[in-house]
């Protein structure tokens, strides 16, 4: 993050998501503590160090970090009056670039700010959503992240302008006056808006088509879940066999990915890494994402990753707990698609580690939902998880199929989607199989080979 602090950051408000040339600036990281949340003493540590991670993933050298606890909420500053020039000196002596305020910010207070300290100020939001711009990959991911930014700039065009009031309108000396260039700016902002809003629309239906394709394919699907730097990518990796970027870092992955994974038995699955949560998540990019969290929300399971090693790991949970809320995806239905994945356990020790273990097998059979201890760096407890996620896309009635001689591509077709059982052959080549199949792919069994209709029932025993 990057920008040329000489100027008036006041004047150029289209520069606060500014160019990456390599050039290592110094942050002061402060979080504020308002009156309402001064009994969450651990918390505000925990969201300190999360703030210091957000400006190191930023590429910014925290040269000091500290906790304000405020009296009260100052309108025009967030801080008051004797606060404000402490931290001004302070920024003075380190000769601090940027100050990242672990707060969503006003920008009258934001201006005001930058006024008193005389250097660049990012709110939470504004730093959220640097990283997301930075770490987009894909078409969609960067319309995504543009439009959110736009959304965050448009109260923020509150520059003054001297050098012309209004533009001339009309014709001719008669032209009356026109609009203001604040005015100009806000409606090539909105157009601009419209335009990403469009784009977006499209790669919502193409994204609305694949998963109608991915329905017609009876494979179940799996969303991966949670905080961000859970190790979501990680675990999805050692699940599914895969190579995703995975870094200890937050956000370190933000486009979805989709891959294959062999359950035990041969049963397959699709599953998805999503982008990470975190707490105060900015509400622009939950509504600007809506099209990738889209995933999560027609997923037949859902895998919430923990980072049970973490001392906010409950206020974690709670947070995507949250955005799980906006997607539809409630308490209510907690129980019949949601499974929990306390990751990390590497980290712990002994005594913890027991009693994790011990919490998570009580959870399995005392009605919460289901959770499982696991390490995705070691691989303690995914052939666990796997059974589980296993006996979850089976819950679907066991069929009793019989295939005459020469139906070889039923067979095969049954192998792909389903769980077969039991198999045994009979003399004149015909087939008789114990085999679980959703639903879905029952149906689309029954529609593909219709002259070898199966029985539904419990499966035989040979």
């Amino acid at each position: 993050m990057t920008q040329d602090f000489d100027q008036d950051p006041i004047e150029a408000p289209r520069k606060r998501f500014v160019d990456h040339a390599p050039k290592v600036q110094a942050a002061l990281v402060l979080h504020p503590v308002r009156p309402s949340a001064r009994h969450e003493g651990a918390r505000a540590e925990a969201r300190l160090e999360e703030a210091s991670g957000l400006a190191l993933a930023l590429d910014l050298v925290v040269a000091a970090s500290d906790i304000v606890v405020l009296r009260e909420v100052s309108p025009p500053t967030l801080f008051g009056r004797g606060r404000v020039e402490t931290i001004g000196k302070l920024c003075e002596e380190l000769e601090i670039d940027v100050v990242v305020v672990d707060d969503a910010l006003t920008p009258v207070q934001q201006r005001n700010l930058e006024k008193a300290w005389q250097t660049k100020v990012v709110d939470r939001t504004g730093l959220i959503l640097e990283i997301f711009a930075r770490r987009a990959r894909t078409r969609e991911g960067r319309l995504q992240v543009e439009l959110a930014r736009l959304d965050y700039e448009k109260s923020r065009l509150v520059r003054t302008w001297t050098h012309l009031e209004r533009q001339r309108g009309g014709f001719g000396v008669m032209g009356g006056p026109g609009e203001t260039q604040i005015e100009t700016d806000r409606r090539l902002l909105a157009e601009k808006i419209d335009r990403l809003k469009a784009d977006l629309e499209d790669v919502r239906r193409t994204r609305t088509l694949h998963r109608a394709a991915r329905r017609r394919t009876p494979f179940p699907t799996l969303a991966l879940v949670g905080y961000t730097n859970a190790g979501k990518s990680t675990l999805f990796n050692r699940l599914t066999e895969s190579k995703v970027e995975a870094k200890d870092m937050l956000f370190a992955t933000l486009d979805p990915t989709l891959r294959t994974l062999k359950l035990p038995d041969g049963r397959p699955a699709i599953m998805s890494d999503t982008v990470g949560f975190i707490s105060d998540l900015p509400h622009e990019l939950v509504a600007s994402f809506r099209a990738t969290l889209e995933e999560v929300e027609e997923a037949d399971l859902i895998v919430h990753v923990r980072d049970i090693a973490s001392p906010a790991s409950a206020d974690q949970a709670r947070d995507v707990e949250k955005v799980l809320a906006t997607l539809g995806v409630g308490e209510d239905e907690a129980s019949d698609r949601l499974i929990e994945v306390w990751n990390k356990v590497d980290l712990l020790n002994e005594d913890d580690r027991l009693v994790v273990d011990a919490k998570a097998h009580r959870y399995a059979g005392a009605g919460h939902i289901p959770a499982f201890a696991v390490s995705a760096v070691t691989g303690e407890g995914c052939a666990e998880l796997l059974t589980y996620l296993a006996s979850r896309v089976d819950a679907g009635a066991a069929a009793d199929i019989v295939l005459p001689a020469g139906e070889g591509q039923a067979l095969a077709w049954l192998y792909r989607p389903g769980r077969v059982m039991n198999r045994e052959d009979g003399e004149g080549g015909e087939v008789r199989l114990a085999v679980k199949l959703d639903e879905r792919a029952l149906g689309q069994f029954e529609h593909l080979f219709p002259g070898v209709p199966p029985i539904v029932a419990a499966p035989p025993a040979y």
